[in-house]
């Protein structure tokens, strides 16, 4: 019987705080051996792509509000993990975050005005700017990155859900790659 993608999605229970080991207790084993088989697109998996990413930043907002900081949306949050500790040019930036031009020169805007990024003309061409983390912008990024590594730890219990992190990771950076070069190649849509 094949089951459809949404009768799998009634399956994951939302819980207080879910353990990977239960999230992986879940039954999405889709292959032809299983009697309840479901057919998973690209389409579904840009959805679920989708839908996991507006969580994480459902969660990086809550972490806002516990650290106390209400001048930066968790998009914003984002972008300063994009920068990291190097100088970049906006289109370095957009080209490595894949971001929207206009949504990402306001949250670049609003992030200069808040004190999270230095914005500074290149010195080769003064047209072009160069972007550089503040000392309160690494400050929020190590405070967000230890409350996620202290989530890690609690949710990854043993290498086996370690080793299946590492798995969707590889899977996803391939799904990636494969649909950019689509995008620059060309690729069969049907």
């Amino acid at each position: 019987m094949v089951r459809k993608l949404a009768e799998i999605d009634d399956d994951i229970a939302p819980s207080a705080n879910p353990s990977w080991a239960q999230l992986s207790a879940v039954p999405m084993r889709m292959n032809d051996a299983d009697t309840d088989v479901a057919t998973v697109t690209h389409l579904e998996i840009a959805r679920v792509i989708e839908r996991a990413h507006r969580r994480f930043l459902d969660l990086l907002r809550m972490e806002l509000t516990r650290l106390g900081t209400d001048d930066i949306s968790p998009s914003q949050v984002m972008l300063l993990f994009t920068i990291g500790s190097d100088e970049l040019s906006v289109r370095d930036l957009l080209e490595r975050g894949h971001y929207l031009g206009s949504n990402a020169s306001y949250n670049l805007k609003q992030l200069v005005d808040s004190g999270y990024v230095d914005r500074s003309a290149s010195p080769r061409d003064r047209r072009s700017a160069r972007l550089r983390l503040t000392d309160k912008a690494n400050q929020l990024c190590e405070a967000i990155r230890t409350v996620h590594d202290n989530f890690h730890r609690q949710t990854v219990r043993d290498e086996g859900e370690a080793q299946e992190l590492v798995t969707a990771y590889n899977v996803l950076r391939r799904l990636e790659i494969l649909w950019t070069s689509s995008l620059r190649y060309g690729g069969e849509t049907n």
